[in-house]
């Protein structure tokens, strides 16, 4: 789809808010939108008015003006371009509406990025590909906003392209996609915007002690990566905002074999590397002066005759001895030595983790949120701001000292896993032991992830969640 400033067309869109006088419509259009098909502006209402004779307009209701926010403009967006592809429409003007409490760049960016996300399918493995009619928009501003609205334009397009690689690279089987993909996917998406990727290789991860990573590495002939990106516009000396990712390209859960509709979208649990690599890309595309450093231990937890036990004590790259209650809680010790390289071998002023951690997460918060835990209170705040502006959802889980109690080992310093109560919090405390106390905030991406049926205008599949909010908060602190 490609969108210009002032384009005009035939047909045209119009957000309207409830209460809101019908003008774009004569006054027949009116009196039938209004008396016959009880048209109000109510939520995502549509009324369309398309084909020979009619005056080729859609109206899409935003509802109560104080209660429209990001998240509404996105899905009216979302549903129109729906609408025009219904009806076969190649090329259509979107009207921007003033909307109180609501900057123009935002309710620009808002349309936009619904529009785009419109467009996303993965169909790769489809022989039969169906694509969408609509390929050109026109969006008509508010008057004197042309030159912000264009520079909205580009970076919500370039920042859909990060979100819609993250969704590729997690909707990808894992027969595609696995270690040795990943990084090389990174090096060929990343590179030519500036980012320097390096690729360590199980030589290299052995020399640095990174025991714990590839102990969860070992049952699968597939060789670990270690994947360090660094964009650093401020120069090599400035510290970086550390942004760590879970990369297990497939988890079967070792030999805690996770059941078979357990381990059917196993796929998915490197959406948090995925993020990373989709976050860091639409930083460095679009030119945010901020130093970003992205780190993904990628492997497979897999069995075999070498892979790593229940009742295993394993060691880490900080030196902290680590039993293995459970292997399906794999995820935490490859983090715990990304974290702990993050913390010691990268300038990290602060490091987000992002991971699909825990099926507790999921249980406790539900599909659509992401669970937190925190060391800093100031990073949180800033990430859930940065969630807010992207209308992702984050909630901050408590972290009392009791619990740090209950990760300490029988024979070993910690135990990898706790039990059912409050195992996303656990989870969360077990990373906090290797940041090395650097501000920290761990994301369990669990829920949001991945979706089995679809919300609002995220089809189903993998979503590109957090990268929105991993964006916004780069660039927040790049002001």
């Amino acid at each position: 789809m490609k969108i210009k400033i002032s384009e005009r067309y035939d047909v045209n869109i119009y957000f309207t808010i409830k209460g809101e006088e019908l003008n774009m419509l004569d006054e027949e259009s009116r009196n039938y939108a209004i008396n016959n098909l009880k048209f109000d502006s109510s939520t995502n209402k549509i009324y369309s008015n398309l084909g020979p004779g009619s005056q080729n307009i859609i109206l899409i209701g935003l509802g109560e003006a104080e209660k429209v926010d990001g998240n509404i403009l996105r899905l009216a967006a979302f549903k129109a371009a729906g609408e025009l592809n219904k009806n076969n429409i190649k090329e259509a003007s979107v009207h921007a509406t003033k909307i109180e409490g609501i900057c123009s760049r935002k309710t620009v960016k808002s349309i936009i990025e619904g529009l785009l996300q419109s467009e996303y399918k993965f169909d790769r493995y489809l022989s039969e590909k169906k694509s969408n009619s609509l390929e050109r928009i026109g969006l008509i501003p508010l008057e004197g906003k042309d030159e912000a609205a264009q520079k909205a334009i580009s970076e919500v397009e370039t920042l859909v392209e990060g979100i819609n690689l993250t969704r590729d690279l997690v909707n990808t089987p894992a027969i595609d996609m696995y270690p040795e993909v990943l990084a090389r996917f990174a090096t060929d998406n990343l590179e030519k915007y500036g980012v320097k990727v390096e690729v360590l290789g199980r030589e290299d991860i052995e020399k640095l002690g990174m025991k714990a990573f590839l102990a969860v590495a070992e049952g699968s002939e597939k060789e670990p990566k270690f994947i360090i990106m660094k964009y650093l516009p401020e120069g090599d000396d400035k510290p970086a905002i550390s942004l760590v990712g879970k990369g297990l390209t497939y988890d079967s859960g070792g030999y805690a074999l996770k059941p078979a509709d357990g381990m059917l979208t196993m796929k998915m649990d490197m959406a948090g590397s995925a993020s990373v690599i989709g976050s860091i890309y639409a930083v460095a595309k679009n030119k945010i002066n901020k130093n970003v450093v992205g780190i993904v231990a990628a492997c497979e937890n897999m069995i075999s005759g070498g892979a790593y036990k229940n009742g295993d004590i394993i060691s880490s790259m900080k030196g902290s001895s680590i039993e293995v209650i459970n292997t399906d809680a794999e995820g935490r010790l490859t983090l715990a030595d990304a974290l702990y390289y993050a913390a010691t071998k990268i300038n990290s002023e602060c490091i987000i983790d992002i991971a699909t951690l825990t099926g507790a997460c999921l249980v406790g918060l539900g599909e659509y949120t992401t669970g937190a835990i925190t060391n800093d209170e100031k990073v949180f705040k800033d990430i859930a701001k940065s969630a807010d502006r992207s209308g992702e959802y984050v909630w901050l889980l408590p972290s009392f000292p009791e619990m740090r109690e209950l990760l300490k080992g029988d024979f070993a310093d910690l135990k990898n896993s706790t039990g059912r109560f409050g195992g996303t919090i656990t989870a969360g405390m077990f990373l906090e032991h290797f940041v090395e106390d650097t501000p920290w905030v761990h994301l369990d991406i669990a829920g949001p992830a991945y979706n089995a049926r679809g919300w609002g205008y995220l089809n189903k599949g993998a979503t590109g969640i957090p990268v929105k909010t991993l964006y916004n908060f780069v660039v927040n602190a790049s002001k």
